[in-house]
């Protein structure tokens, strides 16, 4: 079983690579959400209508094959890790023989600390970065692993909401439309690019709802025309 996809199988991951000037090549790693692997989607209610139920991931080949290779994190995580830093190895090097930049997204639907695993510290000339809901992994990654803060409105979030540093990203998800400001931080649009997305700073990166996510009421999704102007 192969861990990484190195063809921009995922929608967002191909938009990120065809945006760059710079010639890039991308790997993801898609699991499948569970609350191990995203140990922040209890408390952010998020896992019903995360990305698991958009794009691909409304198929059922590519949801088992996902749950395969989270069955074989759980189950084997000394042999997931060492294939996992073979395929990065072969990963780097093809990066390197075809002079691109090479960049790793290893949390497609998950939320794990891979810096915990040594993983991104092993690979210095790739980039590396993810979205998390785990604040306190926020600003203290590697230096070649960058992350974006993902918020949740729900209650049982807030004090993570609150802690998050200024000066980095935060992605939000809204229902049908994208407002202009939110929470005081204006917002682009997330869809385009996350490359984009890692340089905007202290902005909001607006991510419009999808599959399941369209009818969430649990507090992950925000609704634009409830918010009030100026954000």
């Amino acid at each position: 079983m192969k861990l990484l996809s190195i063809n921009a199988s995922n929608t967002k991951i191909k938009k990120t690579q065809e945006k760059e000037f710079i010639k890039t090549r991308l790997a993801s790693l898609s699991l499948y959400p569970d609350n191990k692997i995203c140990p922040g989607s209890v408390a952010a209610k998020c896992q019903d209508g995360c990305l698991v139920s958009a794009g691909r991931g409304r198929f059922d080949n590519v949801a088992n094959a996902r749950r395969a290779k989270t069955e074989y994190w759980h189950n084997d995580q000394a042999g997931f890790l060492a294939q996992l830093r073979k395929e990065l190895a072969n990963f780097d090097k093809l990066c390197k023989r075809q002079g691109v930049r090479g960049v790793v997204r290893l949390n497609t639907i998950s939320d794990i600390a891979w810096e915990q695993y040594d993983i991104p510290q092993a690979f210095p000339d790739l980039k590396f970065y993810d979205y998390s809901k785990r604040v306190n992994r926020i600003g203290k990654t590697p230096a070649n692993y960058d992350l974006m803060f993902s918020y949740s409105g729900a209650p049982s979030y807030k004090k993570q909401v609150e802690q998050m540093p200024a000066g980095y990203p935060m992605a939000v998800v809204f229902r049908d439309s994208l407002p202009t400001h939110f929470m005081g931080r204006p917002v682009i649009d997330g869809d385009k690019s996350d490359l984009d997305n890692l340089r905007s700073g202290h902005s909001v990166v607006g991510l419009l709802a999808k599959g399941k996510a369209k009818k969430d009421e649990t507090g992950f999704v925000v609704d634009s025309n409830l918010i009030a102007i100026g954000g």
